[in-house]
């Protein structure tokens, strides 16, 4: 293609691959200081999505701690998190992913020893090695039925076994224990509540090594989170009953928290990962917080509560992994993607890239997001927006560009702005995406999250439109050619929207939800109950889960459709996604079903990620008419 000559908005050429998009994905899984290195887990595409764990040696040179054929990766709550932990003298701590159980890899070591019992259907997560001791999230399957039975356990470190240290809730997380060893922190919740709903803060004395007795320091009406000690008495937490997560501190005998710097803004967010941490305390007393109000930020807190911010590349996905000093190790996503970084809170300038946020492409092949506010029926809608963007192409007068709208899952999650690679393999080629914070999105404080109580698959397709539309009012977009794509719950929303509306002319449905009856029956013990906040209860809800399901309006299915489903996924089962490619074929309309064998509930192996990008590509251009080339035609039944 000459430089500058105009040609269709969607057939520019593109040096963004599918396979670099996937090989520069990096997908961090926790990072921990081990004495004077840096480790982190990572999903590793071209190993079939393997959880490995890396550092680097003197040459700068990356090598796996965890060899494969192992795989740290926790499946509690089936989205796992917190699969793996390390002590300072380089012993590794892991969740395997084939058995669930806690395995041991010591320096210099051939193979790893197992520290639990392969009795039973029981599963790990959220591990963390405090003050010597390895706590972690234990999940029994054993006595079969669809409730598993949880609680917080002390693993011995020379395999004797676990210990349960409490338990008497459906749900628990984040178990902090004080230095001295004399009290335990958690966070619990109980269906038909959600964490982010819902939850308690909980303090126990242990005596004898296991909890006695415990109270309720915090919680109940609000979410609180992520407890953490300062010294033996001091507790540090997240909450958010101003209607904000915001931090709070409490000494074990005070009659009540007091605020931390509050701020309009959330620390803290929706728990479906164990071990997720938005703070950090350092040595000296001061701490490190990510602050979201759409985008993310870092601040720190001095101990006499002035805040300063602290310039970093990631500006969301933010989690604080570690601390050590006055350093802090970052995850997130910026300008170049997601990665990890070194960051020290007392020289920012000494700040330094760890692993991934790499790309072989130049910045000027990055869409700039612009953040846009958009009325909708039942309020504003936060989303952000990505141009098509390439340095050599540009359209014929007159032609506006076809869009994309991106909705996250969760649905109770939220984006910031940041270009992905995926983002940016769309963007390049002229197709502009529109990523959108639907109402029940969090980063918005919980009144915008509480929204979609109730109201799941209206206030969620009624955000979505009005946001794509209002972009085409504006003429930054072909209101003929938009597209609407997402995962999970996005995929609901996606389905609801192509049988609900007129707006979007094509559809891209991953792994979506498509009855709720049938998700209901079907799906696993942390989201058994997630229905009855966003819709209602059964049975007494009954007609309204019928009506709402895309299943239930067959004659609807007009808008042509990509379906991509794993054949693994526990979450939603590949029966939603083939329900919804028979009832396409019975009406006669172009769509294409794409089944990934070893695939579960997100994808995560190389192959997958390149054929998923190419077809959705592919699949675009088919439907709305422009050539795309570099890639494999689509066929639709």
């Amino acid at each position: 293609m000459t430089s500058r000559t105009p040609t269709p908005y969607g057939s520019w050429i593109s040096p963004l691959t599918a396979a670099e998009v996937s090989a520069a994905s990096a997908r961090i899984e926790g990072a921990r200081f081990v004495g004077d290195d840096v480790w982190w887990g990572e999903s590793i595409a071209a190993e079939a999505g393997r959880s490995g764990v890396r550092r680097r040696i003197a040459d700068d040179a990356v090598v796996d701690v965890l060899p494969a054929p192992w795989s740290a990766r926790s499946r509690v709550h089936e989205y796992g998190g917190g699969s793996w932990t390390a002590a300072d003298d380089g012993t590794l701590y892991f969740v395997e992913k084939a058995d669930q159980r806690v395995w041991r890899l010591e320096p210099g070591a051939e193979r790893p020893v197992a520290l639990t019992s392969d009795a039973g259907d029981v599963r790990y997560g959220g591990l963390s090695l405090q003050h010597g001791r390895l706590l972690a999230v234990r999940e029994d399957h054993t006595a079969g039925g669809p409730v598993p039975a949880r609680d917080i356990v002390e693993i011995a470190l020379d395999g004797a076994g676990a210990v349960s240290l409490v338990a008497g809730s459906d749900f628990v997380a984040h178990p902090a224990i004080s230095s001295d060893g004399a009290h335990l922190a958690w966070i619990a919740w109980d269906h038909p509540r959600m964490a982010w709903d819902r939850a308690e803060l909980r303090l126990g004395a242990i005596d004898g090594g296991r909890v006695a007795g415990w109270r309720t320091l915090a919680g109940g009406e609000s979410s609180p989170l992520q407890p953490e000690w300062m010294g033996e008495d001091t507790l540090v937490f997240a909450d958010d009953p101003t209607g904000r997560w915001n931090l709070w501190r409490t000494d074990v005998a005070a009659a009540g928290p007091t605020p931390v710097a509050p701020a309009d803004a959330d620390t803290g967010g929706a728990l479906w990962v164990l071990g997720t941490r938005w703070y950090g305390v350092l040595d000296d007393g001061r701490i490190v917080a990510v602050r979201t109000n759409g985008a993310d930020e870092l601040v720190v807190i001095g101990t006499d509560g002035g805040v300063e911010d602290l310039p970093v590349e990631p500006v969301t996905q933010l989690s604080v992994e570690d601390v050590s000093g006055s350093r802090v190790l970052l995850s997130g996503a910026g300008r170049r993607g997601a990665g990890l970084w070194l960051v020290d809170v007392d020289h920012p300038e000494r700040s330094r890239l760890v692993a991934g946020a790499s790309s072989p492409w130049d910045d000027e092949w990055m869409p700039v997001p612009r953040a846009v506010t958009t009325p909708g029926p039942h309020g504003p809608v936060h989303a952000f927006d990505y141009p098509p963007t390439n340095p050599h192409a540009t359209a014929p007068d007159g032609e506006r560009p076809p869009y994309v709208v991106f909705v996250h899952g969760g649905p109770t999650s939220h984006v910031g702005g940041a270009a992905s690679g995926r983002i940016a393999y769309l963007t390049s080629r002229g197709i502009g995406v529109l990523d959108v914070n639907y109402g029940g999105s969090t980063a918005y404080g919980r009144a915008y999250r509480e929204r979609l109580l109730g109201q799941w698959g209206v206030v969620d397709v009624d955000d979505v439109v009005a946001a794509a539309r209002g972009l085409a009012d504006v003429g930054a977009a072909d209101p003929e050619r938009l597209a609407i794509a997402g995962g999970s719950a996005g995929g609901w929303t996606v389905l609801c929207a192509v049988t609900g509306s007129d707006a979007f002319g094509a559809g891209i449905s991953r792994y979506g939800v498509a009855d709720l009856r049938l998700l209901a029956q079907d799906t696993h013990d942390f989201e058994a109950r997630y229905l009855d906040g966003l819709v209602g209860p059964l049975p007494e809800a009954e007609e309204l889960y019928v009506e709402r399901s895309p299943l239930s309006h067959l004659d609807r299915l007009r808008t042509p459709l990509l379906l991509e489903q794993g054949l693994d996924d526990r979450v939603v089962p590949p029966s939603q996604s083939e329900a919804v490619r028979d009832a396409l074929a019975a009406n006669g309309v172009a769509h294409a079903y794409l089944a990934f064998e070893g695939e579960a509930h997100g994808f995560r192996r190389a192959e997958t990620l390149v054929t998923t990008l190419e077809a959705e590509l592919a699949f675009l251009g088919r439907v709305f008419g422009f050539p795309t080339p570099g890639v494999p035609a689509i066929d639709l039944a």
